[in-house]
């Protein structure tokens, strides 16, 4: 698969222009111009890249890539480092992160959903140009709040933080995988029981409280690891590609 072909693919599958992101979507760093082997993960860490390497990847497809908003822009330390690998190997980096996030079948909002055995209801906290990113949706059946945070250790593999919000039932769920704590108001707005996301700050434990609603941060990474494995797997059916995904281990 030529390179050009498979990122314009998968930008338009996407929506990427829909978005307004801190950071660019699609490729960010060009490798060699055809694409067989691929190696997905969630962020473009070392660890990742020199995994990429060992199994001779042609790219690598991330939620979490390079050059956000606001970084230093200068080619130093840790970053010369990652940038070196990619090019001495020639390995092109892919990365979408609100657009994989946002996707109703491949995104890892959706994807969570499934590993969780949620019915999704609707959306939330988007606007004409882009998309909610909050989903709204139900259990398999109501459950109390300590029944759904063993639920999310159970599937995770993580024991999530929980912060009750009062004794009722769980019946009507927002989440956003990821650092997503700042849409809380979003899910009490959107009339939920509970918000799931991946990190808290101090205030969300707060406002949770006092609003009532239960509040689960089940870790930014062990939220975020299925929309790259998705997305892989459906690029690699059509364009026959090879494709793996490295979980590299992160306890937030």
């Amino acid at each position: 698969m030529q390179l050009r072909e498979l990122v314009a693919y998968t930008d338009r599958l996407l929506a990427v222009e829909n978005f307004s992101d801190y950071c660019p979507n699609g490729l960010q760093v060009e490798g060699r111009s055809e694409v067989r082997t691929l190696v997905g993960g969630v962020t473009a860490c070392q660890s990742l890249l020199d995994a990429a390497v060992k199994l001779g990847a042609d790219a690598v497809l991330v939620h979490h890539g390079y050059f956000w908003k606001g970084e230093n822009p200068r080619i130093i330390g840790m970053k010369q480092r990652r940038l070196a690998t990619l090019l001495r190997h020639e390995i092109s980096l892919i990365a979408y992160h609100l657009p994989l996030d946002a996707h109703p079948e491949l995104g890892n909002n959706a994807q969570l959903a499934r590993v969780l055995g949620l019915t999704i209801t609707g959306t939330a906290g988007g606007n004409n140009r882009t998309p909610g990113l909050v989903l709204l949706g139900e259990p398999a059946q109501p459950m109390s709040g300590d029944a759904f945070a063993a639920h999310l250790a159970a599937r995770l593999g993580r024991e999530p933080l929980y912060v009750p919000g009062n004794d009722a039932p769980i019946r009507r769920l927002a989440w956003c995988t990821g650092g997503a704590q700042s849409y809380i108001e979003i899910a009490l707005n959107a009339g939920a029981d509970a918000f799931l996301t991946g990190e808290a700050s101090e205030q969300t434990v707060h406002i949770a409280r006092e609003n009532g609603l239960h509040f689960f941060a089940a870790g930014h990474h062990a939220t975020e690891r299925y929309g790259i494995q998705a997305l892989g797997a459906h690029l690699a059916g059509p364009f026959a590609l090879n494709f793996t995904f490295v979980d590299i281990d992160n306890p937030v």
